[in-house]
């Protein structure tokens, strides 16, 4: 599992119908290998997740970023033996 990345804070408002982030930019940048490109625009993932408490700030939230990534998966294990396939087959 990978380190994690926190990136900012925010604050919940209006009976927790809003929740107000700040991030820091320069974290952002860092993180090169969770940037991804759709199209001509780039993105990256982040976690807006409630902290147990109020911080000294009054910060409720904190930022991080989605450092997940799905594991391979084993193109063997995926494909079913053509002979094993046809012995399934109820006709």
């Amino acid at each position: 599992m990978a380190d994690k990345i926190y990136c900012g804070s925010g604050i919940e408002k209006f009976d927790g119908n809003l929740v107000e982030v700040t991030i820091n930019l320069s974290k952002i940048k860092e993180c090169k290998d969770e940037i991804f490109e759709y199209g001509s625009d780039k993105f990256i993932k982040l976690k807006v997740c409630k902290k147990r408490e109020e911080d000294q700030y009054g910060k409720t939230h904190y930022v991080e970023v989605n450092t997940w990534k799905p594991e391979p998966k084993n193109a063997e294990a995926t494909q079913p033996n053509s002979a094993e396939s046809d012995e399934d087959l109820p006709f």
